[in-house]
């Protein structure tokens, strides 16, 4: 008979274990997804992790092997079923703790377990480091430093990567010790025996580009493991769970855990089409609410969806109809542009139905010269599918309004367009193009001035553009709201040419140096 007790195991849970010099994030979304289709989430963090990379200079492989199976004993006791998942060696110390335990109580997960490396950027003396073992204290003094790729395809989730790791964020150690690669030199050696004792179902994920470990590793696995399912990426590098396959790699893990796949989705995705209630229309009016008086532009952003469509009534520079979300980058930045960063909204008033939209009353200045304009207008908004579809904006007192954008966009207050070329940029020669555009990226973090918000997302999608080419389709699904902003910004450049991104950044940089 079932027992009442609470202490007794219930449901199902999932142990996740990082990788080497590593956190969660090595695991990207995975915890969120699993929760998503109610599947209780547990991590730990390895020894010799968290805190500094010299920590990992006396931690052993048994270490490891005993922290994790100490955690998975811990978490067996609350579930009635358990799946154990790692990622690069967490999926070597996951394949060795199943096989230790005789894990049955669930499944197996291997994702980019490294049994060999040998990917295609590895150097070619990596064997020379048993030698190197053999020297006393010569390992210990050794560093293994992370470098690009930084394990991922995707250019615009590595550029993320690269900043995190410039900002000195702890979410990845920047090395590790060469000591420390010997344990997992040991740890691999110990996974490869005994593999067919392994009796729980198991997934061996792996990607055909990994440049750390083959598909050597991943085969190896599938052909000593009975009844093991292998699945090969196609559009990823070693980090297979933040890359471009990680929405493949969670749907594939949710299906092999007996989940409905479409819990991989975001909550935002799987929200469309749902209908919205009080509750939701009350968020997302208060969210917008707020953005407006705080003057936070890019959280607005994510409120809106892809195909909004924003008219701005009226006679003036700013007026016009704006489509799609990356539009709305031009409206915003053309307000702050012309008002100089003046533009504020002081007040919103309390929302009133509209037929099947909603109005919503606001108040703003502006600096005009001397005196300080004050303005009204209001704002009708149409909400789809949890996200602004429609907006409206009307003034108060149009007439008076067209003549203040009008004054202030002929007294010349506004920064430099980016598709303003002078004659010397225009000139530059292909071979000199490269350097003159460096030239340029370190000229900006010298300008007295700092530009404003708007002309910085200009000159970020222009370098972006110039340096990757077109944004892809969707931004990461982590990204914060600035860098949603930044991510549309880049993409309302597709298929602009290298060097006419690179041109166009000159020549910005150029005029904002001459104070124009």
């Amino acid at each position: 008979m079932p027992s009442n007790s609470p202490d007794a195991p219930s449901g199902t849970g999932a142990l996740l274990i990082h990788g080497l010099g590593g956190t969660e994030y090595d695991l990207g979304s995975m915890h969120k997804v699993l929760k998503r289709a109610g599947i209780q989430t547990y991590s730990l963090t390895l020894p010799g992790h968290g805190a500094s990379p010299e920590d990992l200079l006396s931690v052993r492989m048994e270490d490891w092997l005993d922290a994790v199976t100490q955690k998975y004993h811990e978490v067996a006791a609350r579930h009635d079923t358990l799946h154990v998942m790692g990622m690069c060696l967490g999926a070597l110390l996951a394949v060795e703790l199943c096989k230790r335990v005789g894990h049955k109580q669930g499944k197996l997960v291997s994702l980019a377990a490294p049994v060999f490396i040998d990917g295609w950027s590895t150097p070619w003396y990596r064997g020379l480091r048993k030698l190197v073992y053999r020297i006393p204290g010569l390992a210990a003094r050794m560093r293994v430093e992370e470098e690009e790729p930084y394990g991922i395809k995707n250019e615009l989730v590595r550029s993320i990567v690269k900043a995190k790791f410039e900002r000195g964020e702890n979410f990845h150690y920047r090395w590790v010790p060469l000591a420390c690669v010997r344990e997992v030199d040991r740890l691999r050696d110990a996974v490869r025996r005994g593999l067919d004792g392994i009796g729980c179902p198991t997934l061996i994920m792996h990607a055909h580009e990994d440049e750390l470990t083959s598909v050597r590793s991943a085969q190896l696995l599938h052909e000593a493991i009975a009844g093991s399912q292998l699945v090969l990426l196609n559009n990823s590098y070693h980090m297979i769970c933040v890359d471009n396959d990680r929405d493949l790699v969670a749907a594939t893990v949710l299906q092999f855990m007996d989940r409905d796949p479409a819990a991989a989705q975001s909550p935002r995705a799987a929200a469309r089409g749902a209908p919205m209630g009080a509750a939701d229309v009350e968020r997302i009016l208060g969210a917008y609410r707020d953005s407006l008086l705080a003057g936070e532009f890019e959280t607005l952003f994510p409120l809106f969806a892809e195909d909004v469509v924003w008219t701005e009534e009226g006679d003036n520079p700013i007026s016009g109809v704006y489509e799609g979300r990356g539009a709305l980058i031009n409206l915003f930045s053309r307000l702050m542009d012309y008002s100089r960063n003046t533009f504020a909204v002081s007040d919103v008033g309390q929302p009133a139905l509209a037929g099947r939209s909603i109005a919503l009353p606001l108040r703003f200045q502006v600096q005009d010269g001397a005196s300080l304009y004050q303005g009204a207008s209001t704002h009708t908004l149409r909400l789809r599918n949890n996200a602004i579809s429609k907006v409206t904006a009307r003034a108060d007192e149009p007439e008076r309004e067209d003549a203040l954008w009008r004054r202030l966009a002929a007294a010349g207050g506004h920064e430099p367009e980016g598709d303003a070329m002078d004659d010397a940029t225009l000139a530059l020669g292909a071979a000199a193009l490269p350097d003159a555009f460096e030239a340029a990226v370190i000229e900006l973090r010298s300008l007295s001035a700092p530009p404003s918000a708007a002309v910085a997302i200009r000159l970020a999608a222009y370098e972006q553009q110039a340096r990757h080419g077109d944004a892809p389709l969707a931004a990461p699904p982590d990204a914060d709201a600035r860098d949603q902003v930044g991510h549309a910004a880049w993409r309302l450049l597709a298929g602009l040419p290298t060097d006419q991104a690179q041109r166009r950044y000159i020549a910005l940089v150029r005029r904002l140096d001459a104070g124009d």
